[in-house]
């Protein structure tokens, strides 16, 4: 029996002697990595992939069905404004064009022959109907006085009054004819008229003949080309697709979150995936005003004020775009700072040996960092999330975490 008493009096010494290290561990506290506020640069950048685009893309068909006689450009051409893309069978709208020019020099030739003859021929026709109408007036009143001594009948003074009657008549209708000549008259007015509906009618088949030869509305490059000379081109059928020039532009998707860091105006730097190693400049220019539910982004665009020759539509690239830098500022890890995306953020702080909940005012945010406007100074010591303490564990330093280090400033925003 005495052994077994030795072997108890033993285990209650062990077990006693195990509770003395754990209750001086649980004092010293368990020990946590930390990471020290560090004073240093930030760039809050957005990243982003889109692609090349021109400012419209232009779609080109015809407006009536007719045979495609001839096509002047291939894909990878660039055209000017006005420049003739393709010819559509025109034999019909050119007859139609000359017989509408030949109505219009016979409207012209009327109006001046109206002007010119018509009018003075009418004029002089007055004058002689008032030389007649005087005549037979005077006529007329030397057989009423004849016949009232008793030379002539009856007769001759009936035979008077009708030639003057027919005088009277010849000057009232010469009258009207003058009057319809003159300027203002409905003669003038009609052959005006005529010139008019010619003019229009020439207007028309000169539409009608333009239709028929297709031009770029704009400066443009040729992107694909689906007709070829020969085949029956249809209203609805696409024939070209020009990409409009003076204006590149990059249509990317920036995820919803970063919505708040972007602003119009903002400078970017964007790089081709098949040229990664020239970068060029470019800037924000538009923001969509909705959300894209499905994918969760916003579409924005970006202006290329010199984009580089070997751009193409379509092409993919990468694109940084800058909302804010700082050189001096107090940065963390951002894998140390909690709810960050909440109204309240907060750290978990080693002071004292233990952990401290301390609310943090957030500032710029970059690639891993965030900037620290208020709640800690340089130098404090932050416990990051991967540890498993909580507030108010006792705690005691670990292995220090490096601190951010200085963000470089994109070569181009102006320093």
């Amino acid at each position: 029996m005495k052994p077994l008493v030795k072997w108890g009096a033993g285990a209650l010494l062990l077990v006693l002697a195990l509770g003395g290290v754990v209750a001086l561990l649980g004092q010293r506290g368990v020990p946590v990595q930390q990471v020290a506020v560090a004073r240093t640069g930030i760039v809050q950048s957005v990243v982003a992939t889109g692609r090349m685009n021109a400012p419209a893309r232009l779609d080109i068909g015809a407006e009536v069905t007719a045979t495609v006689l001839e096509v002047r450009v291939r894909e990878g051409d660039r055209v000017k404004a006005g420049k003739v893309l393709l010819r559509l069978s025109d034999a019909e709208a050119r007859a139609g064009l000359q017989q509408a020019q030949a109505a219009l020099a016979e409207a012209r030739g009327r109006a001046t022959q109206q002007s010119a003859v018509a009018a003075p021929v009418a004029a002089q026709a007055v004058v002689q109907a008032e030389a007649a109408f005087v005549s037979a007036e005077r006529e007329y009143q030397r057989a009423r006085e004849l016949v009232a001594q008793g030379f002539f009948s009856q007769q001759k003074l009936d035979d008077a009054r009708r030639a003057l009657d027919t005088a009277r008549s010849a000057l009232q209708s010469a009258r009207v004819q003058a009057q319809a000549n003159q300027p203002s008259g409905i003669e003038r007015a009609l052959a005006a008229s005529r010139v008019t509906q010619a003019l229009a009618a020439v207007e028309m088949a000169q539409a009608r003949l333009a239709r028929l030869r297709i031009t770029s509305p704009v400066d443009a490059l040729v992107l694909t080309r689906s007709v070829e000379p020969g085949s029956m081109a249809q209203p609805g059928h696409v024939l070209l697709t020009l990409a409009a020039l003076g204006g590149t532009r990059i249509d990317a998707n920036v995820d919803e979150k970063n919505l708040r860091l972007l602003t119009p105006g903002m400078p970017a730097k964007a790089v081709a995936d098949a040229y990664p190693g020239q970068p060029f400049d470019a800037q924000l220019n538009y923001i969509a005003p909705a959300i894209d539910s499905q994918r969760g982004t916003v579409e924005v665009r970006l202006a290329v004020p010199h984009p580089p020759p070997f751009l193409r539509p379509d092409m993919t690239v990468s694109v940084e775009l800058v909302g804010g830098l700082k050189k001096d500022a107090l940065v963390l890890p951002s894998g140390a700072v909690r709810d960050a995306d909440r109204e309240a953020p907060w750290v978990l702080a080693l002071q004292g040996g233990r952990a401290v909940r301390v609310p943090v005012k957030l500032g710029l945010r970059g690639v891993g960092a965030v900037e620290i406007l208020e709640g800690l100074k340089e130098g404090d010591a932050v416990i990051p999330q991967t540890e498993k303490a909580v507030a108010g564990d006792r705690v005691r330093p670990g292995p220090a975490l490096a601190p951010v280090k200085g963000m470089e400033t994109p070569s181009f925003i102006s320093r």
